[in-house]
């Protein structure tokens, strides 16, 4: 499981910027890395092995081809100018991995660039803590930058300016990184708009893909197609979803928690709908629907019907529960999830379910808009 521990670049956030880096408030950041350490213990004490994502970049950026990637994935020459531009790849490309991979990861500001030589217009019209180079405080959310699909990896093409980099570094881990160096890519960065925490797995060879603020249908039509001719999937379903803060990904909608079970948002049960894909014999796509997603996903799964665990019955509490990401639990096992101890309702209409909640703090980690799920990006997964 491939998770990031708040760093650095959480605390480049201000009340000047936080809207700008898709946060809704100003994290402590040493109450984040303790909720986040004890996340990751529970995820170890169920036999989840862990890497952070820090530590596979470093390790990344020890290849010398990484690091000069690291140092172009870093420089943006149109919003620098190519005096400073020079200047800063020069200073970066002789700095250590590590070093490297912190100012990746937490930025720099036009104070920290190294000492001038001669004018550049574009410094001294910056203020000195302006960013040269951008923080990336929603690594954090490993989900979105990519998702694993039976043995390959896709690389998202993140929508939001603020993420944007984000895959250049997800692309340096996985091209360079000696565990990943073989991994076959299920899609680009390059490609059409689509983020990880819009990818569901919903049984073995049956995907469902959110469209709406981060994740566009052609970007849904084409992992699918990705998909089918590398076939490890038969059938992905495009479910449409309201452009909204609250539900930004499908998975803020819906996960599963049992190979029959999904926890969803009640106000999207009757509303949600699905667009059915699936591969045909000349290597085109067949489209049909839409058709209510419940239906089209049980369908799809070879099952009667897709039992739904409501965030709660009172409008009112499954509103607020929704904002807080009690949907958004991530299932270790058929039955077994990982949620925000604050969704009381939730959890515990789970736990009437039959569904082990194993609760953790999240008040926190949760000011990025995000719960256990799109914190977490699972590499490999055992068959059930």
């Amino acid at each position: 499981m491939l998770l990031h521990r708040p760093g650095n670049e959480l605390k480049r956030l201000t009340p000047r910027n936080n809207d700008q880096l898709l946060f809704d408030s100003i994290p402590w950041v040493d109450r984040a890395q303790e909720e986040h350490d004890a996340f990751a213990e529970v995820l170890r004490g169920r036999g989840v092995e862990v890497l952070l994502l820090a530590d596979a970049l470093r390790t990344a950026l020890s290849d010398t081809r990484a690091h000069a990637a690291g140092v172009h994935a870093a420089v943006d020459e149109r919003r620098l100018g190519p005096d400073l531009a020079d200047s800063l790849r020069s200073h970066l490309s002789s700095i250590s991995p590590a070093t490297l991979a912190e100012v990746l990861m937490a930025g720099m500001t036009f104070e920290e660039l190294p000492a001038a030589e001669g004018a550049s217009l574009v410094r001294l019209m910056n203020h000195p803590n302006d960013f040269a180079v951008d923080p990336l405080p929603n690594l954090l959310f490993t989900r979105d930058s990519s998702a694993w699909i039976g043995d390959r990896v896709a690389v998202s093409s993140l929508t939001m300016p603020a993420r944007v980099r984000e895959t250049a570094v997800l692309d340096l881990i996985y091209a360079y990184h000696p565990w990943f160096r073989h991994a076959s890519r299920a899609y680009g960065a390059h490609s059409a708009p689509i983020e990880g925490g819009d990818v569901m797995l919903l049984s073995p060879g049956v995907l469902a893909i959110g469209v709406g603020e981060r994740t566009t249908a052609a970007g849904a039509e084409s992992l699918a197609r990705s998909v089918f001719a590398d076939g490890i999937a038969h059938t992905v379903l495009a479910v449409p979803i309201q452009q909204t803060r609250a539900t930004m990904h499908l998975d803020t909608v819906c996960t599963m928690v049992a190979a029959d079970a999904v926890v969803m948002y009640p106000l999207s049960r009757d509303s949600l709908t699905a667009f059915t894909m699936r591969p045909t014999d000349d290597g085109s796509v067949k489209v049909e629907g839409p058709a209510p997603f419940l239906t089209a996903a049980a369908a799809a799964m070879g099952i009667d019907r897709l039992r739904v665990i409501d965030t709660g019955l009172d409008p009112v509490t499954a509103e607020r529960e929704q904002w807080d990401d009690g949907n958004n639990t991530l299932a270790l096992a058929p039955g077994v999830v990982v949620g925000y101890e604050r969704n009381v309702e939730t959890n515990a209409r789970l736990a009437d379910a039959g569904i082990e909640v194993l609760a953790i703090a999240g008040s926190e980690l949760g000011s990025g808009r995000g719960g256990p799920r799109c914190m977490s990006c699972p590499i490999r997964r055992e068959s059930i």
